[in-house]
């Protein structure tokens, strides 16, 4: 089991850790539904240097990068992040992952923890450009402070304007006394804030003074479990539960991360897949009555036939209902569809929602 930089500060602090992706990691600190509404309402910062980064550099990066990503990475300008994914030759997903265009010819890709050896060999194995791989997961570690109150609670941090850092936007430069920080506005709960990325050496001051910083505007530590329930009531996908191997971008709906004004792996047949209309989507749902959908709960219809299963479910603390995701057939997938969730013995109604579930 791998620890982080900061796995004694969690400990220390009273986290409950668990194994995550390979890490000891945080999974809750006070509790979820607080840990929740504290992201929602004010701010909190979460350690999650479990994740992968990988540097690509050199004059052919680009031409690497635009043949493994779905998305279009020409399109970004130095200071600017795209969300994409890796296809693999199967019309799955490698991973899902954020682009950083650093500078001419050098890019960061962020990778999920779970896939970094496997993403790695999939990018290399691509590598017929010779562009320069380089793996820094292991001496990097990721901040995510997040909330609507960020901006207002860091700013003492940084020479920078952190209110002139726009979405999926980011600069290079201080922050919490250290030099060459990453402070990008980027995160995965839909309430704003940003993700600083440092070298290991430097992240436990970087904690300490967020924490110090945030502490008149309520910042709290945040665990793992309430980063899950915030992406879900965002409808976020995240990779083991809503895309994985056998799952297509199209179906996922991530059609539109996928440019197809360029090839890449698997494009032409994702480009038909999309043409055609997929037989299955990926749908969100509230529970019409009381219950808590879980992950590999099975989805039925009117006469109790599985038509599908539940990929991500929780009680959405910010809702007060049950929420999730899971694949169905395509004649389910309309907005305002009837679905069942087999919670048990028991099938619970379900209706067909548009995301995100949680509108600020």
């Amino acid at each position: 089991m791998k620890n982080t930089a900061l796995t004694d500060t969690h400990v220390a602090l009273g986290a409950k850790m668990v194994p995550f992706a390979g890490y000891n990691m945080p999974v809750q600190y006070e509790g979820v539904n607080i840990e929740h509404e504290t992201v929602r309402n004010a701010v909190g910062v979460f350690d999650v240097s479990h994740m992968g980064e990988f540097l690509i550099e050199g004059p052919n990066a680009l031409e690497l990068i635009q043949k493994v990503s779905s998305n279009d990475a020409s399109k970004l300008e130095i200071g600017k992040a795209q969300y994409s994914c890796l296809p693999n030759d199967d019309g799955g997903i490698v991973d899902d992952l954020i682009i950083y265009k650093i500078k001419d010819e050098t890019y960061l890709l962020v990778v999920n923890a779970s896939n970094i050896e496997k993403d790695w060999n999939w990018i290399a194995s691509k590598n017929d450009a010779g562009a320069n791989m380089r793996d820094l997961s292991e001496d990097y570690s990721l901040l995510a402070i997040q909330g609507p109150k960020a901006v207002e609670a860091m700013q003492s941090l940084s020479s920078h304007d952190l209110s002139a850092i726009k979405f999926y936007n980011f600069v290079v430069g201080d922050f919490a006394g250290i030099e060459h920080v990453i402070i990008s506005a980027t995160g995965y709960t839909g309430s704003g804030g940003f993700e600083i990325y440092c070298k290991n050496s430097e992240v436990k001051q970087i904690w300490d003074k967020v924490l110090e910083a945030g502490e008149e505007f309520g910042i709290k530590p945040i665990g793992l479990a309430a980063r899950d329930t915030l992406r879900l009531e965002m409808g976020y996908c995240l990779y083991g539960n809503d895309i994985d191997d056998t799952t297509s971008p199209i179906e996922a709906g991530l059609s539109w991360i996928c440019k197809f004004n360029k090839p890449f792996t698997n494009s032409e047949a994702l480009q038909d897949e999309k043409e055609r209309t997929p037989e299955r989507k990926l749908v969100a749902f509230k529970l019409d009555d009381r219950g808590i959908p879980r992950q590999g709960y099975d989805i039925v219809d009117s006469s109790g036939k599985t038509i599908g299963n539940v990929t991500s479910g929780t009680m959405s603390p910010s809702l007060g209902v049950g929420i999730g995701l899971g694949y169905v057939p395509t004649v389910f997938s309309k907005v305002d569809s009837k679905i069942n969730i087999q919670v048990r013995k028991k099938a619970i109604p379900a209706t067909v929602v548009k995301l995100p579930f949680y509108k600020g």
